[in-house]
């Protein structure tokens, strides 16, 4: 009789976690939540300088661009404090409501993504304007060190996620599409507030 010679069985392979590389990169806080922190100290900036610096320097600036309508200079003369500060109220409750809605979509939200990106085309405006008027402008102080950067910084982790949507024009007009209606509403909104307001303290004194 023969005996077939056992074996040896091999130790059970213990499940594969996958590489560091296949494991799914997270979205961290401070790309969605740190947009609002961005804009916040950013728009720090426009409060502290814009209806000081636009009271002084309408009448330059439409001595130095005649072409544009007489429209912008009679809407930027008509700013004041209350206003520029309920405008910045209001637009922080739009990007508020983007850097959340990023956050609870791991970065994925399309109104975040564009809101981002409209932030960053913002402080290229503000280079182009104080480029334009050869000088300081309110906001061109923080969009090359905080706007730019923030955003740039902010894409490359979305792409390390592999939640970036492609750059394309038409992501990029989505951007300034974001940027520019929530400005306009934002602007809006406030300049109806403080003339409720206004009316209402009239109706006051008159009783």
């Amino acid at each position: 009789m023969t005996f077939a010679k056992r074996l040896p069985v091999p130790p059970a392979a213990a499940p594969s976690t996958g590489s560091a590389s296949s494991v799914p990169y997270a979205v961290p806080p401070a790309v969605t939540l740190g947009l609002f922190a961005a804009w916040a100290l950013h728009d720090a900036e426009e409060v502290a300088f814009g209806p000081r610096w636009i009271r002084e320097n309408v009448p330059v600036l439409r001595e130095r661009f005649p072409q544009l309508p007489e429209s912008v200079w009679e809407f930027m003369g008509t700013f004041d404090d209350r206003e520029f500060r309920a405008a910045v109220g209001v637009m922080a409750l739009i990007v508020g409501a983007a850097a959340v809605s990023g956050h609870r979509s791991g970065g994925r939200s399309a109104f975040f993504q564009s809101t981002l990106d409209g932030f960053g085309l913002h402080g290229l405006l503000h280079l182009a304007q104080a480029a334009a008027v050869r000088g300081y402008t309110p906001g061109s102080a923080t969009s090359p060190v905080l706007v730019l950067p923030f955003t740039l910084w902010a894409r490359g982790r979305l792409r390390r996620a592999g939640v970036l949507r492609p750059l394309s024009v038409r992501g990029a007009v989505g951007g300034a599409a974001v940027a520019g209606a929530a400005t306009v509403v934002s602007h809006a909104v406030a300049r109806r507030l403080i003339g409720r307001g206004r009316r209402a303290a009239r109706g006051s004194v008159r009783g």
